[in-house]
């Protein structure tokens, strides 16, 4: 049974989403919008201590509660040192890279609430002046903040209000294609969250209810690895919705959804991973099973804090991870279907 989902809807709520900033542990931003698509569905949003939001879907049958959880965090940076000249040095939070960050425009957001733009920069930054401005390496003793404020000095800067500890956003650069290509950064994982909206809004449109209590989670510390380390009490189920991998070694493209049957760190349940692929199957979805080097979710996390549950690990698969990604609404919908199918046990 393949479900006929909204992918326009998707991309629209991954554009509301991707636009609000929320480099890891910044909520302020994001969390609003979570609240607004909530409500337009009929829901509250509820948090715990670390600013997490939940959403709770009532199951026909509660006596069982399974989770969902797709983060709101993104990689991003923090100020660690203003230079004498200005110049704004960084801290990553996240698996920054920096190469294919660099000649982005950045934001500054101060912790009195001010934002200033600048330039992500390499120390040596021009072919005309340095010598090695293609072979310095790019990363956090190299690169720079150049605000796009008047200043020449520390003095200039602290002036405007920023600190060190600062968070600094990178902007997402989003496009999408005629031919349904989305080009963004931060795909992973605002698509993810995307993709919970819209199996929500399916749901509602035709009068259906998990078969179980369903939590969507949508933590903000995924990035540096403890996002799902806290489960709410009574869930035994935790499916992260994540990016999935493009390389030599997976099956995965931007047009299927990927099901982690392993990541860096462990096997996913065994079960629930068969039980994907079965439902998955029964959802027509075009899917891949891979396992996945250098990456890991919140239903990991969940595992490694002692959480006595299953877990496991869908999302749409994605070009170049960390940098200016790319997937396709086609990845987007086989995904929604296989949560569909998830919740509604096929």
């Amino acid at each position: 049974m393949k479900f006929q989902t909204d992918g326009q809807f998707t991309v629209d709520c991954f554009k509301d989403l991707v636009n609000a900033p929320s480099p890891v542990g910044f909520f302020e931003k994001v969390n609003p919008v979570v609240e607004r698509y909530a409500e337009m569905f009929g829901f509250t949003v509820t948090y715990d201590n670390k600013h997490t939001a939940y959403i709770t879907l009532d199951g026909e049958n509660n006596e069982k509660t399974v989770m969902l959880g797709a983060h709101l965090d993104t990689i991003g940076m923090i100020v660690r040192r203003i230079d004498p000249d200005g110049m704004i040095r960084v801290r990553q939070l996240g698996g920054m890279n920096f190469y294919s960050a660099e000649g982005c425009t950045v934001t500054v957001h101060t912790r009195d609430g001010r934002e200033y733009t600048g330039l992500l920069a390499c120390q040596s930054h021009s072919t005309h002046v340095f010598d090695d401005a293609r072979s310095l390496s790019r990363d956090e003793m190299t690169m720079i903040v150049s605000l796009d404020e008047p200043v020449s000095s520390e003095e200039d800067v602290r002036a405007l209000g920023i600190r060190h500890g600062d968070m600094i956003s990178i902007e997402p650069g989003t496009q999408f294609t005629k031919n349904g290509f989305l080009k963004s950064r931060f795909i992973d994982d605002k698509a993810g969250v995307a993709c919970c909206f819209s199996m929500i809004k399916y749901l509602k449109e035709h009068g259906l209810k998990p078969k179980y209590r369903t939590v969507l989670a949508f933590p903000h510390y995924e990035e540096i690895g403890h996002g799902g380390a806290y489960v709410p009490e009574g869930v035994s189920e935790f499916v992260a919705v994540d990016i999935g991998l493009i390389g030599p070694d997976y099956d995965g493209d931007e047009y299927s959804v990927s099901i982690c049957a392993k990541d860096a760190a462990t096997p996913y349940d065994y079960e629930l991973v068969n039980r994907l692929i079965r439902q998955a199957q029964a959802a027509e979805c075009d899917y891949a099973a891979d396992i996945f080097y250098r990456y890991g979710t919140d239903a990991n996390a969940s595992l490694k804090a002692g959480n006595n549950l299953k877990a496991g690990a869908i999302g749409m698969a994605v070009y170049c991870s960390h940098g200016m990604e790319r997937t396709h609404v086609k990845g987007l919908n086989n995904t929604v279907n296989l949560m569909l199918a998830y919740v509604l046990d096929l």
